[in-house]
């Protein structure tokens, strides 16, 4: 069981700016493990580069710090090397959706077992404020001084156009709802991509609490997310942004399509090969 009593946030040096939305989704993602009951020797958190990208230094658990915006294809690796581990991807939306851009589609494609948590601020929190790929129209930074002409990027309409195996979004201001999605998606079989709405409180001035109170709506729970059309068009909605799962279609996995998984489910670390055969070729090759 996830023991969230023996990291005390007193006893830890947090590099984050007070009140930003990232404390909120550590407690949220915390809590939601500790429900679970997740073996922390069984999880591995992955990240790229950025604020968001920090979160997995302040769990217990096992984490890889990697490359901007190669979470993914580590995450994938991981998973594929021992499908009994938890493998959480946690980094924001210019890791993500940015530098990890491509990854991002072909992690879709390949449907590996594994939660993708992407902190959507809006913004470059790390850099000093740039504009991000999903940065609003018009959007005033220190480097789109006359605001941004690029529309956003639409990750949750772009990963349905994409038939992900789950597709959903929450707000960090609204724990409870985020805490249950979290833990949807971690016990989700396959990819399963939340995108987080997040506040960054010092260079995005416009996407506040009060701005994404204000600009975000519930699914309703008549809300039928097995019905692709139905998401895609929920996804690409212009007046508030919903909130929710949107989209959930199980099928098989990455792992579960690799050949050394299909009669043998132990993990490959774990196995000791059978050499006889490789032996055998190399007499016959030299002749004994």
């Amino acid at each position: 069981m996830m023991d969230t009593q023996s990291f005390d946030m007193k006893d830890l040096d947090i590099a984050w700016c007070p009140g930003c939305g990232n404390f909120a989704i550590l407690t949220a993602v915390k809590e939601a493990l500790t429900e679970l009951e997740v073996n922390p020797e069984k999880l591995v958190m992955v990240s790229g580069i950025g604020q968001a990208a920090k979160a997995p230094h302040y769990f217990k658990c096992n984490f890889f710090n990697g490359l901007h915006g190669r979470s993914l294809p580590a995450a994938g690796a991981i998973k594929a090397s021992n499908p009994q581990l938890t493998v959480i991807t946690e980094s924001g939306d210019g890791c993500t959706y940015g530098e990890g851009g491509n990854h991002f589609i072909h992690t879709i494609r390949r449907n590996p077992d594994i939660t993708n948590l992407v902190h959507n601020n809006m913004v470059y929190g790390l850099t000093k404020g740039q504009a991000s790929p999903t940065s609003a129209h018009g959007f005033k930074t220190p480097v789109q001084t006359e605001g941004v002409f690029l529309e956003p990027l639409n990750p949750l309409a772009l990963a349905i156009s994409l038939d992900a195996s789950f597709v959903a979004r929450t707000f960090a201001g609204d724990m409870e709802q985020t805490k249950d999605i979290i833990k949807k998606a971690i016990l989700h079989k396959g990819y399963a991509l939340v995108d987080i709405l997040q506040p960054c409180v010092t260079y995005n001035r416009l996407n506040t609490y009060k701005w994404f109170k204000t600009n975000t709506v519930y699914l309703e729970e008549s809300h039928n997310p097995h019905d692709r059309i139905e998401a895609f068009r929920r996804a690409t909605e212009g007046e508030k942004l919903s909130l929710g799962i949107f989209y959930v279609h199980p099928k098989p996995t990455f792992e579960e399509e690799l050949t050394v998984y299909r009669e043998n489910r132990e993990p490959l670390y774990l196995r000791r090969p059978d050499l006889t055969k490789v032996v055998n070729i190399i007499d016959s090759n030299r002749g004994i």
